[in-house]
């Protein structure tokens, strides 16, 4: 895809005034990395705070009475009991119990919620919302007229309350609308990284501004996509497209922490979402393949696409993320294996340019999580 082509996010400008090395993504021109380089943006993630652009990603709201309940029928989620204020990581299941997409869901009050979707899938979900929800409630895609920045490390907190006090008394995956800057944004206490942090959705005209004004504190760097994705591999968090994707249910990914209790098999609102009596019967009866963590016993590093073999050499899975983690100091990665394989400690091998590198099976995240938690 030639540049010309390539969509660019309201930082755009920014970023190349920032020297940062740009790269398409998602059919965005974006921040791979600046002149910090991957490896020291994200120790400076980890130790003060980070500054993403993620405008990529698709903002949508849904507004109606029926709009909870009718979200309802395409995720396997709690969305009817989600209290105003808070927010929700859900995925969109196909008829097979496969995964659309995943999500975060938030609950504004008066009858709104606000959905925020990955930027590859954007397109495809609202029209997937619009088909299944549009006679239901209102469905306003905000692709173009909001930005969205995310601000992750033990330092964001103090940082982000400099513009407004009131996010230290916010949880993780609280919800709320702040003005900052004076202008009307959306802030939760959530990210992409394992780390303390916040998502910030403002109008598109306004985010330069409000970046720059958060790239002027002292314990702020911008930071690319690079490091991004070491640090939610850190983290154990999927990528879509990767870690997961149609073919894949969340029994499979290893995600049924995030079927709600109440629409569970045996839960007051069982079911009612697509592919439902397929999870179901997973969760009865297991599966062949699961995701888990893999940590390489040499320094090579491990890539996606890489297939995992057993002692025999007999093709068990692939490697569906994999590099290097700086905090960690040591190469790890993520793959589906057989159901065989997939217990704690298990030894199995990946395929590195025609020779095999042993992988124990591992317990994710590889870096312990810092949600504030309260």
């Amino acid at each position: 895809m030639s540049t010309k082509s390539l969509k660019q996010t309201p930082l755009h400008a920014l970023h190349l005034q920032l020297g940062a090395r740009m790269v398409p993504f998602a059919g965005y021109d974006m921040p791979v990395q600046y002149p910090l380089g991957v490896m020291k943006e994200h120790q400076h993630t980890r130790e003060q705070a980070g500054l993403f652009d993620v405008s990529h990603m698709g903002q949508i709201r849904l507004v109606g009475a029926a709009a909870a309940k009718a979200l309802e029928g395409l995720v396997p989620v709690d969305i009817i009991d989600l209290p105003v204020g808070m927010q929700r990581y859900a995925m969109f299941t196909n008829e097979a119990g496969g995964i659309l997409d995943d999500l975060m869901v938030a609950n504004l009050g008066n009858d709104e919620l606000f959905l925020v979707v990955n930027a590859a899938c954007k397109e495809q979900d609202l029209a997937h919302l619009q088909k299944h929800l549009g006679h239901l409630c209102e469905v306003v895609p905000l692709f173009e007229e909001r930005a969205l920045l995310a601000l992750q490390g033990p330092a964001a907190v103090s940082v982000l309350a400099r513009l407004a006090p009131e996010v230290t008394k916010m949880t993780f995956m609280q919800f709320a609308s702040l003005r900052l800057l004076g202008v009307d944004c959306y802030v939760s206490r959530s990210g992409y990284t394992g780390e303390d942090g916040f998502e910030i959705s403002v109008p598109a005209a306004s985010a330069e501004a409000l970046a720059r004004s958060l790239l002027a504190e002292t314990e702020v760097e911008a930071i690319g996509l690079g490091a991004r994705d070491s640090l939610r591999l850190e983290a154990g968090l999927c990528l879509y497209g990767h870690d997961m994707n149609t073919d894949t249910t969340p029994v499979e990914a290893s995600l049924l922490w995030a079927i709600s209790k109440v629409r569970r098999a045996d839960g007051a609102r069982a079911g009612g979402f697509p592919g439902a009596e397929t999870i179901f019967a997973q969760q009865q009866q297991g599966v062949s393949r699961k995701r888990v963590g893999l940590l390489p016993q040499e320094r090579t590093p491990v890539r996606e696409g890489a297939e995992i073999v057993d002692q025999d050499g007999t093709v068990i899975g692939n490697v569906c993320s994999g590099g290097f983690g700086p905090t960690l100091g040591a190469p790890l990665a993520m793959g589906y294996v057989d159901s065989a394989q997939a217990a704690l400690d298990s030894e199995v091998w990946a395929i590195v340019r025609g020779k095999r590198v042993p992988l124990k099976v591992s317990k994710m995240p590889f870096v312990p999580q810092r949600y504030y938690r309260g």
